[in-house]
């Protein structure tokens, strides 16, 4: 039987991953054309890279290892946030859909820099 922890872990990597097929359906509604193409491709990256780095933690071989994937997960949630700003910002994306992503993303932000700051005993 599964830990609270265990349980945890899980359902966080879910949210993940359902967070990076919404963004990804998100992108496909983009309007067609260079600047919202290079937006989408920056935010495609960043974005998966949330999960990714995520996952990889997971099989990390040492505290510090692991703690380092959680920060490279960090950032690319703080560097998708930037992403979804600017298609907004820039009208090629409305800002009720980019809204529910950056909500997300801020609480995605919040779990893994409160997850970074036990692993580093600052908490």
């Amino acid at each position: 039987m599964q830990n609270d922890k265990e349980k945890f872990k899980e359902s966080f990597k879910r949210r993940l991953y359902t967070f990076v097929l919404k963004m990804i359906d998100f992108l496909d509604q983009l309007p067609k054309g260079n600047v919202s193409r290079r937006l989408g491709d920056q935010l495609l990256r960043s974005g998966t890279s949330v999960l990714s780095n995520y996952v990889e933690g997971q099989s990390a071989s040492s505290k510090k290892e692991f703690t380092n994937y959680f920060n490279i997960s960090l950032k690319s949630a703080n560097e998708s946030k930037v992403w979804f700003a600017l298609l907004r910002d820039s009208k090629r994306a409305k800002p009720e859909e980019v809204e529910w992503f950056l909500g997300e993303l801020n609480e995605i932000s919040n779990i893994l820099a409160s997850s970074i700051l036990t692993l580093k005993g600052k908490r």
